[in-house]
Protein backbone atom coordinates (compact mmCIF):
# COMPACT_ATOMS: atom_id res chain seq x y z
CA UNK A 1 0.00 0.00 0.00
CA UNK A 2 1.20 3.50 -0.86
CA UNK A 3 -0.18 6.77 0.38
CA UNK A 4 -0.35 10.41 -0.62
CA UNK A 5 -0.80 12.58 2.47
CA UNK A 6 -1.55 16.22 1.59
CA UNK A 7 -2.44 18.92 4.09
CA UNK A 8 -5.59 21.07 3.70
CA UNK A 9 -3.72 24.12 4.99
CA UNK A 10 -2.87 25.52 1.55
CA UNK A 11 -3.46 25.01 -2.16
CA UNK A 12 -1.77 22.03 -3.79
CA UNK A 13 1.59 23.06 -5.24
CA UNK A 14 3.82 21.47 -7.87
CA UNK A 15 5.95 19.62 -5.32
CA UNK A 16 2.90 18.00 -3.71
CA UNK A 17 1.41 17.05 -7.07
CA UNK A 18 4.74 15.51 -8.09
CA UNK A 19 4.61 13.37 -4.94
CA UNK A 20 1.05 12.31 -5.79
CA UNK A 21 2.02 11.43 -9.37
CA UNK A 22 5.03 9.34 -8.32
CA UNK A 23 2.98 7.50 -5.71
CA UNK A 24 0.31 6.78 -8.34
CA UNK A 25 2.83 5.48 -10.89
CA UNK A 26 4.73 3.30 -8.42
CA UNK A 27 1.51 1.91 -6.94
CA UNK A 28 0.45 0.84 -10.44
CA UNK A 29 3.86 -0.69 -11.11
CA UNK A 30 3.80 -2.66 -7.85
CA UNK A 31 0.14 -3.58 -8.33
CA UNK A 32 -0.59 -2.09 -4.91
CA UNK A 33 -3.36 0.24 -3.79
CA UNK A 34 -2.92 3.98 -3.29
CA UNK A 35 -4.76 5.73 -0.47
CA UNK A 36 -5.21 9.43 0.16
CA UNK A 37 -4.80 10.63 3.72
CA UNK A 38 -5.81 14.24 4.34
CA UNK A 39 -3.56 15.31 7.21
CA UNK A 40 -5.93 17.67 8.98
CA UNK A 41 -4.94 17.28 12.64
CA UNK A 42 -3.78 20.91 12.86
CA UNK A 43 -7.34 22.26 13.01
CA UNK A 44 -6.35 25.92 13.42
CA UNK A 45 -4.43 25.93 10.13
CA UNK A 46 -6.95 24.00 8.03
CA UNK A 47 -8.68 25.97 5.27
CA UNK A 48 -12.32 25.13 4.57
CA UNK A 49 -12.79 23.35 1.27
CA UNK A 50 -9.12 22.60 0.63
CA UNK A 51 -9.61 18.88 1.23
CA UNK A 52 -12.29 18.79 -1.46
CA UNK A 53 -10.10 20.88 -3.79
CA UNK A 54 -7.22 18.41 -3.35
CA UNK A 55 -9.41 15.47 -4.36
CA UNK A 56 -10.80 17.41 -7.33
CA UNK A 57 -7.26 18.09 -8.57
CA UNK A 58 -6.32 14.42 -8.21
CA UNK A 59 -9.39 13.54 -10.26
CA UNK A 60 -8.46 16.14 -12.88
CA UNK A 61 -5.08 14.42 -13.25
CA UNK A 62 -6.73 10.97 -13.42
CA UNK A 63 -4.95 9.83 -10.26
CA UNK A 64 -7.22 7.10 -8.94
CA UNK A 65 -7.01 5.72 -5.42
CA UNK A 66 -8.62 3.14 -3.18
CA UNK A 67 -10.00 5.51 -0.57
CA UNK A 68 -9.63 9.01 0.85
CA UNK A 69 -9.57 9.46 4.63
CA UNK A 70 -9.04 12.32 7.07
CA UNK A 71 -6.30 11.82 9.62
CA UNK A 72 -8.46 13.36 12.35
CA UNK A 73 -10.89 10.45 12.00
CA UNK A 74 -8.24 8.17 13.52
CA UNK A 75 -7.97 10.12 16.80
CA UNK A 76 -9.20 7.19 18.89
CA UNK A 77 -6.45 4.99 17.45
CA UNK A 78 -3.80 7.63 18.10
CA UNK A 79 -4.92 7.88 21.72
CA UNK A 80 -5.26 4.11 22.13
CA UNK A 81 -1.70 3.52 20.87
CA UNK A 82 -0.42 6.24 23.19
CA UNK A 83 -2.10 4.48 26.12
CA UNK A 84 -0.31 1.27 25.12
CA UNK A 85 3.02 3.08 25.17
CA UNK A 86 2.22 4.61 28.58
CA UNK A 87 1.20 1.23 30.01
CA UNK A 88 4.40 -0.40 28.77
CA UNK A 89 6.49 2.48 30.15
CA UNK A 90 7.62 3.39 26.64
CA UNK A 91 6.08 6.83 27.02
CA UNK A 92 5.44 9.14 29.95
CA UNK A 93 3.27 12.05 31.02
CA UNK A 94 5.08 15.38 30.86
CA UNK A 95 3.95 18.31 33.02
CA UNK A 96 6.69 20.70 31.94
CA UNK A 97 5.24 24.05 30.97
CA UNK A 98 6.32 26.24 28.11
CA UNK A 99 8.44 28.39 30.43
CA UNK A 100 10.41 25.38 31.67
CA UNK A 101 10.98 24.05 28.15
CA UNK A 102 12.06 27.50 26.94
CA UNK A 103 14.55 27.66 29.80
CA UNK A 104 16.03 24.30 28.74
CA UNK A 105 16.24 25.47 25.16
CA UNK A 106 18.01 28.68 26.18
CA UNK A 107 20.52 26.70 28.28
CA UNK A 108 21.27 24.42 25.34
CA UNK A 109 21.65 27.41 23.04
CA UNK A 110 24.05 29.12 25.47
CA UNK A 111 26.18 25.97 25.50
CA UNK A 112 26.00 25.74 21.71
CA UNK A 113 24.29 22.36 21.98
CA UNK A 114 21.08 21.03 20.41
CA UNK A 115 18.07 21.04 22.72
CA UNK A 116 17.45 17.68 24.38
CA UNK A 117 14.68 17.14 26.91
CA UNK A 118 16.20 16.57 30.35
CA UNK A 119 13.93 13.63 31.19
CA UNK A 120 12.65 15.12 34.46
CA UNK A 121 9.04 13.94 34.14
CA UNK A 122 10.15 10.48 33.05
CA UNK A 123 11.43 9.88 36.57
CA UNK A 124 8.15 10.75 38.30
CA UNK A 125 6.48 7.91 40.16
CA UNK A 126 2.93 6.79 39.44
CA UNK A 127 1.86 8.15 42.82
CA UNK A 128 3.31 11.57 42.05
CA UNK A 129 1.66 11.65 38.66
CA UNK A 130 -1.72 10.89 40.23
CA UNK A 131 -1.25 13.77 42.66
CA UNK A 132 -0.44 16.30 39.98
CA UNK A 133 -3.51 18.27 38.95
CA UNK A 134 -2.16 20.00 35.87
CA UNK A 135 -2.39 19.63 32.10
CA UNK A 136 0.20 17.34 30.56
CA UNK A 137 1.51 16.10 27.25
CA UNK A 138 2.64 12.57 26.46
CA UNK A 139 6.27 12.05 25.44
CA UNK A 140 7.71 8.90 23.95
CA UNK A 141 10.88 7.60 25.59
CA UNK A 142 14.10 8.50 23.85
CA UNK A 143 15.40 5.50 21.87
CA UNK A 144 18.11 3.46 23.51
CA UNK A 145 20.12 3.04 20.32
CA UNK A 146 20.60 4.68 16.96
CA UNK A 147 17.83 4.49 14.37
CA UNK A 148 19.15 3.36 11.01
CA UNK A 149 17.36 3.44 7.67
CA UNK A 150 18.07 3.67 3.95
CA UNK A 151 16.41 6.15 1.64
CA UNK A 152 16.08 5.05 -1.99
CA UNK A 153 17.30 8.44 -3.21
CA UNK A 154 19.35 9.81 -0.33
CA UNK A 155 21.23 6.74 0.86
CA UNK A 156 21.93 5.50 4.41
CA UNK A 157 21.10 7.34 7.62
CA UNK A 158 22.21 6.68 11.19
CA UNK A 159 20.38 8.88 13.70
CA UNK A 160 21.43 9.09 17.35
CA UNK A 161 19.00 8.94 20.30
CA UNK A 162 19.68 12.59 21.18
CA UNK A 163 18.72 13.69 17.67
CA UNK A 164 15.37 11.94 18.10
CA UNK A 165 14.91 12.83 21.78
CA UNK A 166 11.87 12.15 23.98
CA UNK A 167 9.44 14.06 21.76
CA UNK A 168 5.77 14.76 22.35
CA UNK A 169 3.29 12.34 20.80
CA UNK A 170 0.11 13.79 22.35
CA UNK A 171 -0.49 17.50 22.96
CA UNK A 172 -2.16 19.00 26.03
CA UNK A 173 -5.59 18.50 24.42
CA UNK A 174 -4.63 14.85 23.76
CA UNK A 175 -4.60 15.26 20.01
CA UNK A 176 -1.58 13.69 18.28
CA UNK A 177 1.52 15.47 17.09
CA UNK A 178 2.36 15.25 13.39
CA UNK A 179 5.19 12.69 13.52
CA UNK A 180 3.31 10.42 15.90
CA UNK A 181 0.05 10.50 13.92
CA UNK A 182 1.87 9.77 10.65
CA UNK A 183 3.76 6.88 12.18
CA UNK A 184 0.62 5.28 13.58
CA UNK A 185 -1.42 5.85 10.41
CA UNK A 186 1.26 4.37 8.16
CA UNK A 187 1.29 1.35 10.42
CA UNK A 188 -2.50 0.99 10.47
CA UNK A 189 -2.72 1.45 6.69
CA UNK A 190 -0.04 -1.19 6.09
CA UNK A 191 2.07 1.23 4.03
CA UNK A 192 5.00 -0.43 2.27
CA UNK A 193 6.68 2.56 0.57
CA UNK A 194 6.58 6.24 1.45
CA UNK A 195 7.34 8.73 -1.32
CA UNK A 196 7.28 12.29 -0.02
CA UNK A 197 9.16 15.61 -0.19
CA UNK A 198 12.60 16.09 1.28
CA UNK A 199 11.51 18.31 4.16
CA UNK A 200 10.00 15.26 5.86
CA UNK A 201 13.32 13.43 5.88
CA UNK A 202 14.05 14.72 9.40
CA UNK A 203 10.81 13.09 10.61
CA UNK A 204 11.68 9.62 9.36
CA UNK A 205 13.75 8.41 12.31
CA UNK A 206 11.12 9.67 14.77
CA UNK A 207 8.36 7.85 12.93
CA UNK A 208 10.39 4.64 12.77
CA UNK A 209 11.01 4.97 16.52
CA UNK A 210 7.26 5.24 17.18
CA UNK A 211 6.54 2.09 15.23
CA UNK A 212 9.44 0.25 16.84
CA UNK A 213 8.11 1.22 20.27
CA UNK A 214 4.70 -0.16 19.32
CA UNK A 215 6.29 -3.46 18.31
CA UNK A 216 5.68 -2.96 14.58
CA UNK A 217 8.27 -4.96 12.65
CA UNK A 218 7.33 -4.48 9.00
CA UNK A 219 9.95 -2.49 7.12
CA UNK A 220 8.70 0.59 5.31
CA UNK A 221 10.84 1.90 2.47
CA UNK A 222 11.38 5.60 1.87
CA UNK A 223 12.07 7.92 -1.07
CA UNK A 224 12.39 11.61 -0.27
CA UNK A 225 12.18 13.88 -3.33
CA UNK A 226 14.57 16.80 -3.61
CA UNK A 227 13.23 20.33 -3.54
CA UNK A 228 12.13 22.12 -6.71
CA UNK A 229 13.68 25.59 -6.82
CA UNK A 230 12.83 28.84 -8.63
CA UNK A 231 9.14 28.08 -8.96
CA UNK A 232 7.61 31.16 -10.67
CA UNK A 233 4.46 32.90 -9.46
CA UNK A 234 2.50 31.45 -12.38
CA UNK A 235 3.22 28.00 -10.89
CA UNK A 236 2.57 28.94 -7.26
CA UNK A 237 -0.24 26.38 -7.20
CA UNK A 238 -1.63 23.72 -9.51
CA UNK A 239 -4.89 25.64 -9.73
CA UNK A 240 -3.07 28.73 -10.99
CA UNK A 241 -1.25 26.68 -13.64
CA UNK A 242 -4.52 25.24 -14.88
CA UNK A 243 -6.12 28.69 -14.85
CA UNK A 244 -3.23 29.88 -17.01
CA UNK A 245 -4.08 27.25 -19.61
CA UNK A 246 -1.66 24.43 -18.88
CA UNK A 247 -3.18 20.99 -19.46
CA UNK A 248 -3.14 18.44 -16.62
CA UNK A 249 -1.55 15.91 -18.99
CA UNK A 250 1.26 18.35 -19.80
CA UNK A 251 1.85 19.34 -16.16
CA UNK A 252 2.07 15.66 -15.19
CA UNK A 253 4.40 14.99 -18.14
CA UNK A 254 6.68 17.85 -17.06
CA UNK A 255 6.79 16.83 -13.39
CA UNK A 256 7.89 13.32 -14.39
CA UNK A 257 10.57 14.72 -16.71
CA UNK A 258 11.82 17.16 -14.05
CA UNK A 259 15.06 15.84 -12.56
CA UNK A 260 14.57 12.48 -14.26
CA UNK A 261 15.93 10.31 -17.07
CA UNK A 262 13.08 9.45 -19.43
CA UNK A 263 13.16 7.47 -22.71
CA UNK A 264 11.15 10.20 -24.45
CA UNK A 265 10.09 13.74 -23.75
CA UNK A 266 6.35 13.72 -24.48
CA UNK A 267 4.19 11.01 -22.92
CA UNK A 268 1.12 10.24 -20.82
CA UNK A 269 1.11 9.00 -17.23
CA UNK A 270 -0.09 5.63 -18.45
CA UNK A 271 2.95 5.40 -20.72
CA UNK A 272 5.24 6.42 -17.86
CA UNK A 273 4.02 3.46 -15.81
CA UNK A 274 5.76 1.19 -18.33
CA UNK A 275 9.27 2.55 -17.79
CA UNK A 276 9.37 4.90 -14.76
CA UNK A 277 11.99 4.15 -12.09
CA UNK A 278 11.90 6.03 -8.81
CA UNK A 279 15.63 5.29 -8.43
CA UNK A 280 16.37 7.47 -11.48
CA UNK A 281 15.00 10.64 -9.90
CA UNK A 282 17.77 13.12 -9.10
CA UNK A 283 18.63 13.43 -5.42
CA UNK A 284 19.71 17.04 -6.01
CA UNK A 285 17.60 20.19 -6.06
CA UNK A 286 15.95 20.65 -9.46
CA UNK A 287 15.06 23.99 -11.02
CA UNK A 288 11.60 24.71 -12.38
CA UNK A 289 11.72 25.68 -16.05
CA UNK A 290 8.53 27.39 -17.19
CA UNK A 291 9.73 27.48 -20.80
CA UNK A 292 10.13 23.70 -20.76
CA UNK A 293 6.61 23.35 -19.38
CA UNK A 294 5.27 25.65 -22.11
CA UNK A 295 7.03 23.54 -24.75
CA UNK A 296 5.55 20.31 -23.36
CA UNK A 297 2.12 21.90 -23.06
CA UNK A 298 2.27 23.00 -26.68
CA UNK A 299 3.13 19.45 -27.76
CA UNK A 300 0.14 18.05 -25.84
CA UNK A 301 -2.15 20.61 -27.48
CA UNK A 302 -0.74 19.72 -30.90
CA UNK A 303 -1.45 16.04 -30.30
CA UNK A 304 -4.97 16.65 -29.02
CA UNK A 305 -8.01 15.56 -31.02
CA UNK A 306 -9.31 18.62 -32.86
CA UNK A 307 -12.90 18.21 -31.69
CA UNK A 308 -11.77 17.93 -28.08
CA UNK A 309 -9.65 21.04 -28.51
CA UNK A 310 -12.63 22.85 -29.97
CA UNK A 311 -14.72 21.96 -26.92
CA UNK A 312 -11.99 23.20 -24.57
CA UNK A 313 -12.09 26.46 -26.52
CA UNK A 314 -15.85 26.73 -25.94
CA UNK A 315 -17.12 25.36 -29.24
CA UNK A 316 -18.14 22.02 -30.72
CA UNK A 317 -16.84 22.60 -34.22
CA UNK A 318 -14.00 20.69 -35.87
CA UNK A 319 -12.99 23.86 -37.78
CA UNK A 320 -12.38 25.76 -34.53
CA UNK A 321 -10.20 22.88 -33.35
CA UNK A 322 -8.22 23.15 -36.59
CA UNK A 323 -8.01 26.91 -36.11
CA UNK A 324 -6.59 26.32 -32.65
CA UNK A 325 -3.87 24.14 -34.16
CA UNK A 326 -3.02 26.96 -36.61
CA UNK A 327 -2.62 29.42 -33.75
CA UNK A 328 -0.34 27.00 -31.87
CA UNK A 329 2.40 28.31 -34.14
CA UNK A 330 2.21 31.49 -32.03
CA UNK A 331 1.12 30.37 -28.54
CA UNK A 332 1.52 27.43 -26.17
CA UNK A 333 -1.33 27.44 -23.63
CA UNK A 334 -5.07 26.92 -23.75
CA UNK A 335 -5.66 30.36 -22.24
CA UNK A 336 -3.59 31.99 -24.99
CA UNK A 337 -5.54 30.04 -27.61
CA UNK A 338 -8.83 31.19 -26.11
CA UNK A 339 -7.60 34.78 -26.22
CA UNK A 340 -6.79 34.36 -29.92
CA UNK A 341 -10.25 32.93 -30.68
CA UNK A 342 -12.01 35.55 -28.55
CA UNK A 343 -10.16 38.31 -30.40
CA UNK A 344 -11.65 37.08 -33.69
CA UNK A 345 -15.19 37.52 -32.35
CA UNK A 346 -14.62 40.86 -30.62
CA UNK A 347 -16.30 43.91 -32.14
CA UNK A 348 -13.90 45.97 -34.29
CA UNK A 349 -14.78 49.60 -34.95
CA UNK A 350 -11.79 50.70 -37.02
CA UNK A 351 -8.27 49.85 -38.16
CA UNK A 352 -5.70 52.54 -37.38
CA UNK A 353 -4.05 53.76 -40.55
CA UNK A 354 -6.78 52.27 -42.73
CA UNK A 355 -9.89 53.88 -41.29
CA UNK A 356 -11.70 54.53 -44.59
CA UNK A 357 -10.68 51.20 -46.10
CA UNK A 358 -11.88 49.40 -42.96
CA UNK A 359 -15.32 51.04 -43.21
CA UNK A 360 -15.62 50.08 -46.90
CA UNK A 361 -14.63 46.51 -46.15
CA UNK A 362 -17.02 46.14 -43.25
CA UNK A 363 -19.96 47.53 -45.27
CA UNK A 364 -19.03 45.27 -48.16
CA UNK A 365 -18.74 42.08 -46.14
CA UNK A 366 -21.92 42.75 -44.20
CA UNK A 367 -23.80 42.67 -47.49
CA UNK A 368 -21.69 40.10 -49.33
CA UNK A 369 -23.01 36.70 -50.44
CA UNK A 370 -21.46 33.57 -48.94
CA UNK A 371 -18.12 32.59 -50.44
CA UNK A 372 -16.68 29.18 -49.75
CA UNK A 373 -13.31 30.02 -51.30
CA UNK A 374 -11.10 32.83 -49.97
CA UNK A 375 -9.78 33.77 -53.43
CA UNK A 376 -13.34 34.22 -54.67
CA UNK A 377 -14.08 36.42 -51.65
CA UNK A 378 -10.97 38.47 -52.38
CA UNK A 379 -12.04 39.00 -55.97
CA UNK A 380 -15.53 40.03 -54.87
CA UNK A 381 -14.20 42.59 -52.37
CA UNK A 382 -11.77 44.06 -54.92
CA UNK A 383 -14.57 44.42 -57.47
CA UNK A 384 -17.01 45.99 -54.98
CA UNK A 385 -14.57 48.35 -53.19
CA UNK A 386 -11.67 48.86 -55.57
CA UNK A 387 -9.26 48.04 -52.72
CA UNK A 388 -6.09 46.06 -53.37
CA UNK A 389 -2.64 45.28 -51.97
CA UNK A 390 -2.05 46.60 -48.41
CA UNK A 391 -5.20 48.72 -48.57
CA UNK A 392 -7.11 45.48 -48.82
CA UNK A 393 -5.00 42.85 -47.02
CA UNK A 394 -4.19 44.76 -43.86
CA UNK A 395 -7.66 46.01 -42.87
CA UNK A 396 -9.17 42.69 -44.02
CA UNK A 397 -6.84 40.70 -41.74
CA UNK A 398 -7.71 42.98 -38.83
CA UNK A 399 -11.44 42.77 -39.53
CA UNK A 400 -11.40 38.96 -39.66
CA UNK A 401 -8.89 38.22 -36.89
CA UNK A 402 -8.56 41.32 -34.72
CA UNK A 403 -4.80 41.24 -35.32
CA UNK A 404 -2.47 42.93 -37.79
CA UNK A 405 -0.04 40.01 -38.15
CA UNK A 406 -0.16 36.24 -37.94
CA UNK A 407 -0.94 33.19 -40.04
CA UNK A 408 -1.89 33.62 -43.67
CA UNK A 409 -5.49 34.84 -43.87
CA UNK A 410 -6.16 32.32 -46.65
CA UNK A 411 -5.42 29.59 -44.08
CA UNK A 412 -7.69 31.11 -41.44
CA UNK A 413 -10.68 32.03 -43.64
CA UNK A 414 -11.88 28.47 -44.43
CA UNK A 415 -12.04 27.81 -40.68
CA UNK A 416 -14.07 30.92 -39.78
CA UNK A 417 -16.20 31.43 -42.92
CA UNK A 418 -19.30 30.02 -41.23
CA UNK A 419 -19.00 32.66 -38.49
CA UNK A 420 -18.63 35.78 -40.66
CA UNK A 421 -21.96 37.16 -39.47
CA UNK A 422 -20.75 37.11 -35.87
CA UNK A 423 -17.25 38.33 -36.70
CA UNK A 424 -18.28 41.31 -38.86
CA UNK A 425 -20.85 42.82 -36.55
Amino acid sequence: MLRFAPSPTSSMDVESLRVAIFNYIVAKQLNEDLVIRIEDIDKEKNIDGKDKEILEILSLFSIDYLTAAHQSDSLKYHQKMAMQLLTKKKAFSCFCGDAKLLELEEEAKAQNKPFVYDGFCQTLSDETILEVNAPFTVRINKPEENIKFTDILKGDFDVSPDEIDAFNILKHDKTPTYDYACAVDDMLMDISLIIRIEEHLSSTAKQIHVRNSLGYTKEIKFAHLAKISNIPNIASSIKSLIDEGFLPSAIANYLVVLGNKTPKEIFSLEEAIEWFKIEDISADVTEFDIDKLRFINKKHLEQMDEMRLSKLLGFADLDIGKLGKVYLEEVSTLKELKDKINTIFESKTTCIGFEEEFKKLKDCLQNAPYHDDFNELNKYITKETGLKDDSLSKPLRYLLTGEKTGADISTIYPLIKNYLGEIIK
